[in-house]
């Protein structure tokens, strides 16, 4: 298959929910689905006041025009409600290696087939449109939260990055690193469907 080296901003449809790439309009629906404090526990922004998020869209619409960036919308399919965003960085097409990266949801969400459907989405269009042979992931390394839900999706766990970046109020934080490669993502996708097959109708509206 050729590979497409090419990393732009593009629409990508499920059935419980689509990622659509980001822009100025989204803002209120951002700024409503990001309201919840819990959010932003582990980032080094904050989105959950009206100004918070308007600098995260911003900076996020400037990564993306500079190339840097790819940032999508997460939309629930049912109901069009904006219930979170991701985003492609840390782009490196020349490797054929992108991070999924700066994930937040809105937290009724959160365990439902919105979640994992976007993640099947974002690594579905990695690999298999975009050619990628390595998808990577980060988080902080105090959130077990979030260092279990990547391993429950596949990744690999591949290090510490010691104080790696710096968080509101300072602190250092290190960032833990996995990755799934493209040998391993058939059997990753696998998983997903069959998780996503799971949910039932009663946790999809939850």
């Amino acid at each position: 298959m050729p590979v497409d080296l090419r990393i732009a901003p593009v629409e990508l449809q499920g059935t419980h929910v689509r990622l659509e790439p980001l822009a100025p309009g989204h803002l209120g629906g951002l700024t409503l689905a990001g309201s919840d404090p819990r959010i932003w526990r582990w980032m080094p922004f904050d989105g959950s006041t009206p100004a918070g998020m308007a600098g995260i869209v911003d900076a996020a619409l400037a990564a993306q025009s500079a190339g840097a960036e790819v940032a999508f919308v997460t939309i629930e399919q049912a109901s069009g409600r904006v219930v979170g965003s991701t985003r492609y960085l840390a782009l490196a097409p020349a490797n054929l290696r992108l991070e999924i990266g700066w994930t937040w949801i809105d937290p009724a969400f959160q365990r439902s087939a919105v979640n994992t459907e976007a993640k099947l989405l974002g690594m579905s269009h990695a690999f298999d449109t975009l050619g990628m042979r390595r998808v990577e992931f980060k988080t902080d390394a105090l959130n077990e939260q979030s260092r279990a839900a990547i391993l429950g999706i596949g990744a690999q766990f591949e290090g510490i990055f010691r104080k790696h970046m710096v968080m509101t109020g300072g602190r250092a934080r290190d960032s833990a690193y996995y990755s799934v490669i493209d040998s391993e993502w058939p059997d990753v996708r696998a998983h997903l469907q069959a998780r996503l097959a799971r949910h039932s109708p009663q946790e999809e509206s939850q």
